[in-house]
C-alpha cells in the first residue's frame, strides 16, 4: 500500500493497528470518553493577578509624568498568583524605588492597592488607586526661611 493518497500527497488516515498504544495485547486504548475526561481534569496553568487597563493607565501616567521631570528613568512589571507588582527604578541596575502592588487577599481587609519603598516601609494602602498613588505625585513646594 502506497503512503500517497489520490491527491498525491503523503497524508493518510492511521489504521488502528498502526496507533502507537496498540502495541500488544496488554496494552488497551482508551475510550474517547475516557481520553475527553482526562483531558478536562488537566489542571491549566495557574491564574495570575494582573492590573487592568484603567489601573495600567493610571500608574502610567503618572509615570511618564515623574519621567519626563527627570526623577524616574525604568519600571519592571511583575504577575504573580498572589499579587501584581509595578516597580519603578531611579536606575536600572538598583532595587526599585517604589514598588505598586495589586494583592486581591487584602481587599476587604486594608484595600488591594499599596505603594510600598525601597526599605519596605508602606507608604500608603487603600481601596482607590488613585489614592495610593497621589503619594507619589506630591509636588514639590519651596520651603521659606
Amino acid at each position: 500500500m502506497s503512503d500517497l493518497d489520490e491527491s498525491g500527497s503523503n497524508i493518510r488516515p492511521l489504521i488502528r493497528s498502526e496507533r502507537p498504544f496498540d502495541k500488544g495485547a496488554d496494552s488497551n486504548p482508551k475510550s474517547s470518553a475516557e481520553m475527553r475526561s482526562v483531558s478536562l481534569t488537566r489542571a491549566s496553568a495557574p491564574s495570575v493577578v494582573s492590573f487592568n487597563r484603567s489601573e495600567l493607565g493610571e500608574i502610567l501616567r503618572l509615570y511618564g509624568r515623574k519621567v519626563a521631570a527627570g526623577e524616574w528613568r525604568d519600571y519592571a512589571l511583575d504577575f504573580m498568583p498572589q499579587r501584581a507588582v509595578f516597580s519603578i527604578y531611579r536606575r536600572a541596575s538598583e532595587a526599585p524605588l517604589y514598588r505598586i502592588e495589586k494583592d486581591p487577599a487584602n481587599a476587604r481587609k486594608q484595600g488591594a492597592y499599596s505603594v510600598i519603598a525601597t526599605t519596605g516601609l508602606i507608604l500608603r494602602r487603600g481601596h482607590d488607586l488613585a489614592r495610593v498613588i497621589s503619594v507619589l505625585d506630591k509636588a514639590v513646594r519651596l520651603v521659606k526661611p
